[in-house]
């Protein structure tokens, strides 16, 4: 049995989930709505305050599917309470975030300034000049609109100029040196 798979996810007070046909989940919370269509082969069933997912058959494919789909439900029941976000760091001389209404604008020593427009249901917010907090209730959409910004400029071995994660570590290199 796929050890995530069999957990069964607590639905907290104040969020409502809906299974409606072909395991199109719907859930409810204080932060907002999210739905998802599922694999249609998991069978996902409201027991209580609890929902749990099952998996017809033990085949290689029913195997994988049971945990990732748990996993989505589970990803979804907290993003509408607690939320997500991700933190960057822009690190470098010159380079700076600012913020105005929805546009993210990055200084990232390029000719010109690149600019960023907050997709739908995702919020970033500028603290100082290089901390960025992009914060969402998917998951998915923050993390990938996260990865976007950091591809703007990620940061580089030598100096560790660039956009990062503030969890992430960047492996420094020794840079050339001359010949005496």
């Amino acid at each position: 049995m796929s050890r995530i798979g069999r957990m069964p996810i607590a639905v907290p007070a104040g969020v409502t989930v809906e299974i409606a046909e072909n395991n199109k989940v719907t859930v409810k919370g204080p932060k907002g709505t999210l739905e998802r269509v599922l694999p249609a082969e998991m069978e996902i069933k409201m027991e209580g305050t609890q929902i749990v997912v099952n998996r017809p058959n033990d085949l290689k494919k029913m195997r994988s599917l049971h945990g990732l789909t748990r996993t989505l439900i589970n990803n979804m029941v907290t993003g509408v309470t607690a939320g997500y976000e991700k933190k960057l760091e822009v690190n470098g001389v010159g380079y700076r975030a600012a913020k105005a209404g929805k546009k993210l604008t990055l200084s990232l020593g390029y000719s010109h300034p690149v600019e960023m427009e907050d997709p739908a249901g995702i919020e970033t917010v500028v603290e100082g000049q290089n901390v960025i907090i992009v914060k969402g209730i998917d998951k998915e959409k923050v993390g990938q609109f996260a990865a976007e910004i950091r591809d703007k400029r990620r940061p580089e071995p030598y100096k560790g100029k660039g956009i990062k994660y503030a969890d992430e570590t960047i492996r420094r290199k020794v840079g050339k040196t001359g010949k005496k």
